[in-house]
């Protein structure tokens, strides 16, 4: 998760839960760490299980939140998601979605990367 403040990264993923939750998706696990990188949330779409990237940005300056997702972060995402897959000996379609939210709302782009 990456937010202007702590605080308002923190209120931004719980918000992105809610916001999934809302619509079908079912709660999983949040912040898993590892050394290499983080999944902000875990979900389950029916059997699909889906990694969420929570952004937070508090101005559009620069493309917002939507536009706030590096390369680089996106694959330390990819390494800790095969990670967990291979702990939890996930055999299941997995994909990887991205909460943009500003102050002017919410965006789930789905399969962002």
């Amino acid at each position: 998760m990456t937010a202007d403040n702590p605080n308002q990264g923190q209120i931004a993923e719980h918000a992105a839960r809610q916001y999934l939750q809302q619509r079908g998706l079912i709660f999983v696990e949040q912040n898993v760490r590892y050394r290499f990188g983080e999944i902000d949330i875990v979900m389950k779409d029916g059997s699909d299980w889906v990694f969420v990237e929570v952004k937070y940005r508090s101005a559009s300056q620069y493309g917002g939140a939507v536009n706030s997702l590096s390369a680089a972060q996106a694959g330390r995402i990819r390494k800790a998601a095969s990670h967990y897959i291979q702990l939890n000996r996930i055999d299941a379609i997995c994909r990887f979605d991205v909460i943009a939210a500003d102050p002017q709302g919410i965006q789930w782009i789905r399969d962002a990367f």
